[in-house]
């Protein structure tokens, strides 16, 4: 009975422990978290790792990341695991590490991946299976690496590639790169060292290539024996055509289609040149022809005689002077850009012949005025820019009505004239930064209507008058940079009433006039960022600045100037209804009013960082319950509690490095229920059981991505002082009630099986042990209350009186020495046979 009953017992016992030790062993294991090594996934599944020093593929990365930036690591090898948990990247960029290796089969479950960036890197071979899986590849960037060979059908899984890029390796054939790739469209080969192109190296059959470079490579032949580039249009050999270069092709049609040629730096003699010219001037419309200096007249010539060129570069020939005769045959140009050349005079008559001509660039040359031949076009595009202009007369754009852009900046006009500008009444942009004018003058206060773009950015203005943009109606955009401003008076933007953009960044202003962007209706971003704007008090202010700005949906209002005794007026912000972005860091506010956000209701970014702000009122933030952004880095905060009265339960970003609290409350944490990214970047952390929770919270939820958590070091207590916070064990600080409740709720189970189970099967000796039990403690209890006359009651059958009598009396009563009581001999009639025997003897 004892065997059948504790086999049972142990297989229970046997099997309950190790139900408990499984989930004991799952229990603790420590759990994947969303905490990083260094890198950080922005909202929209970016992963930036970039200049981490990285030496393998980072392991850490999310499954869910799509794109992902390594570039300036020191990667030197990818193996074939290192993707094979991120099957949902579209975009990679691995560009400028020291990968010289990577393994078959590498990308082998990157199937959606789009976009991978290689170059910069010391890849020596493209080997076969390198590519693997990369099926909707579309763009390749092999640049700069030291590629001297292609294995045949290392592109086999390219089949959608559209844009290679191959340029400065090592390359001394195209041998195997079109193989695989039938929908390329751009092969990008420059610097190699090819001397030759053969046209059957690349491919015997027609291809979808629109963009072939293959310059800086000095080409010694080109040879096209089969039509392979129908679709071919623009077709680069700068620097590539050297002396006694042997053109050949079967069939002058072949580059029938190009029509964008770059011969720049050419070093072939006049003749050479002349039968590449020919062999593509039936479509050619855009010629590069930079850095050429010999025969350059001639060239021009050559090119110019194509009825269909309309675009012409000339840059970087050392050009002193334009003559009349210098571009007469380019009859059908639209486009000249002479920029960069040497240019001190341009004959008036010198573009008379360019009657189609609709863009003149001819930046960075040493004009000292604006030339009389540009008044005998009909342009609506000039480049002036980086030159040495000082003056610009009444008449330097006279009858230029069709004039839509102009480039001034980078010259020397210190004052402009009321009447320079009265004829470009449809120009549309204007740029006049770096000028060093001190002065308008009425410039702009008509005769531009229709002017959208104005930069007057880095300039020596100190005043605005009233209405000196009264004439630009349709203005959308203004730059006033980089000035001397140093006050807004009313109706200093009189008449913009379009503007959308304005900024007013690092001037000098200390003052806001009631009512000066009164006239702003439209206005949408304000920039008045390092200006010297203060305020004494949080009290409200009689006027407040932006009253009118209904529309404003950004208002950038940065580094002040330090001066004393600088607030932020309660109603600093009132009327701004729509504001959606604000940034005020780095004024050095020692405190905000708590209504200070009451007239902002729709703000969804928030930037308070690089301030004094030590203590935030509970109820600052309830009134933009829309907030998504929160940066308060570096504001002397003692802690994050100020969180739990805010209600933010839409904030996704929250930066709050560089402060001095160190501890971090679970309700806090919990309160922000839609945060996607918290960066701490330079707090310092007590190390104790206060920070046990946010220790468990950092590596286990799979919520909030926590920045650089890996690096977050401890502060307190001394002994572990430098130490890293996620290096330290914390668990035995933590009491997990869910768990305590398993295993109280196993261990009842446990024992109610095996009470059940006894209870079925051993339900009668449960029943004596009770009564035995009783005896004994009855035993225990009355042994001292009376004496034994006997020590056993024999109870027998008539059939065995002769065995008691005969063998069992003498044994224990003769040489045992008990007393035994016998019915028949000691019994008495009316008592009870064995009262004080515990013992009975059957």
């Amino acid at each position: 009975m004892k065997t059948e009953i504790a086999m049972p017992l142990r297989g229970i016992c046997f099997c309950s422990f190790g139900i408990l030790y499984l989930f004991l062993n799952s229990y603790i294991r420590p759990t994947t978290g969303y905490v990083m090594k260094n890198c950080w996934v922005t909202q929209n599944a970016k992963a930036d790792c970039r200049k981490f020093g990285f030496k393998v593929f980072p392991k850490d990365i999310p499954a869910r990341v799509t794109k992902i930036l390594l570039q300036g690591n020191n990667i030197s090898k990818l193996n074939e695991r290192d993707l094979e948990n991120l099957p949902n990247l579209l975009y990679i960029d691995l560009s400028h590490n020291l990968i010289s290796k990577i393994d078959s089969g590498s990308f082998v479950r990157q199937i959606s991946l789009e976009v991978l960036h290689l170059e910069n890197n010391k890849l020596r071979n493209i080997q076969e299976g390198m590519f693997d899986g990369l099926v909707h590849l579309t763009l390749l960037w092999l640049n700069f690496n030291q590629i001297q060979t292609v294995a045949p059908a290392s592109f086999k899984s390219l089949s959608k590639l559209m844009i290679l890029g191959l340029g400065h390796n090592k390359l001394h054939n195209l041998a195997n790169i079109l193989q695989h790739t039938p929908h390329l469209h751009s092969l990008i080969i420059a610097a190699n060292e090819m001397s030759t192109f053969h046209s059957w190296e690349l491919s015997n059959k027609s291809t979808e290539l629109v963009t072939l470079d293959l310059s800086q490579n000095e080409l010694m032949a080109f040879r096209l024996t089969a039509d392979i580039f129908p679709n071919l249009t623009r077709l680069n050999l700068e620097d590539s055509i050297e002396n006694g270069i042997v053109w050949e092709m079967n069939d002058t049609s072949y580059l029938s289609s190009v029509s964008e040629l770059d011969i720049s730096g050419v070093r072939s003699s006049l003749h050479g040149l002349q039968d590449v010219l020919e062999t593509i001037n039936s479509s050619l419309s855009y010629l590069k022809l930079n850095h050429v200096n010999n025969n350059l007249q001639a060239l021009i010539n050559i090119s110019c005689k194509n009825p269909l060129l309309s675009g012409f570069e000339i840059r970087n020939n050392g050009i002193k002077h334009i003559r009349p005769d210098m571009l007469h045959l380019c009859t059908n140009l639209k486009l000249l850009d002479i920029g960069s050349n040497e240019i001190t005079e341009i004959s008036n008559k010198s573009f008379q012949s360019l009657r189609q001509l609709h863009t003149l660039i001819i930046h960075s040359n040493r004009l000292t005025s604006v030339p009389h031949a540009i008044r005998n076009t009909q342009i609506s595009k000039l480049d002036l820019s980086c030159n040495n202009i000082s003056v610009i007369d009444c008449d330097d754009f006279a009858n230029m009505t069709g004039l839509k852009v102009l480039h001034l900046y980078k010259n020397h006009l210190s004052v402009l004239k009321d009447c320079v500008f009265k004829d470009l009444v449809n120009l549309k942009e204007l740029m006049l930064q770096n000028c060093s004018i001190d002065q308008l003058n009425g410039a702009l206060k008509k005769n531009m209507p229709n002017l959208i773009h104005l930069s007057l950015l880095n300039n020596q203005l100190t005043v605005l008058d009233h209405g000196e943009f009264k004439a630009l109606n349709s203005l959308q955009n203004l730059t006033l940079e980089g000035n001397k401003l140093n006050k807004l008076k009313n109706g200093t933007f009189f008449g913009l009433s379009s503007l959308t953009h304005l900024s007013l960044q690092s001037n000098e202003i200390t003052e806001i006039s009631n009512g000066a962007f009164a006239d702003l209706k439209a206005l949408k971003t304000l920039n008045l960022n390092c200006n010297h704007l203060k305020y004494a008090s949080v009290e409200r202010i009689s006027y407040p600045p932006f009253v009118e700005l209904s529309q404003l949906d950004t208002l950038l209002f940065t580094a002040q100037k330090k001066i004393h005794k600088r607030a932020l007026p309660q109603n600093f912000l009132h009327g701004l209804t729509n504001l959606s972005v604000l940034d005020i860091r780095g004024n050095e506010f020692a405190s905000l009013h708590p209504h200070t956000f009451n007239y902002t209701p729709n703000l969804n970014e928030l930037i308070l960082s690089q301030n004094d702000i030590t203590d935030i009122p509970d109820n600052l933030f309830s009134p933009i319950q829309k907030l998504k952004s929160l940066w308060i880095s570096q504001t002397n905060l003692r802690s994050l509690d100020f969180l739990l009265h805010a209600n933010l339960t839409e904030l996704e970003f929250l930066q709050v490095g560089k402060n001095v609290f160190s501890v971090i409350r679970e309700p806090v944490m919990l309160s922000l229920t839609a945060l996607n990214i918290l960066d701490m970047k330079g707090n310092s952390f007590t190390c104790n059981c206060d920070n046990a929770w946010f220790l468990q919270w950092v590596i286990s939820n799979k919520q909030t991505q926590v920045v650089d958590a890996y690096n977050f070091e401890c502060n307190y207590p001394p002994n572990l002082k430098g130490r890293k916070l996620l290096e330290i064990g914390l668990s035995s600080c933590t009491v997990d009630m869910g768990f305590i409740f398993y295993i109280s709720t196993a261990c009842t189970v446990i024992m109610t099986i095996a009470v059940s189970f006894t209870h079925h099967f051993l339900q009668w000796h449960l029943v004596y042990a009770y009564y035995l039990m009783l005896a004994i403690l009855y035993n225990s209890k009355n042994k001292d209350k009376r004496a034994h006359q006997k020590d056993a009651f024999v109870s027998y059958n008539t059939n065995d009186e002769g065995w008691v009598l005969g063998e069992l009396l003498p044994k224990l009563e003769d040489e045992q020495g008990w007393r035994l009581c016998l019915h028949h001999r000691d019994f008495q009639p009316g008592e009870e046979p064995y009262p004080e025997h515990p013992l009975h003897l059957h």
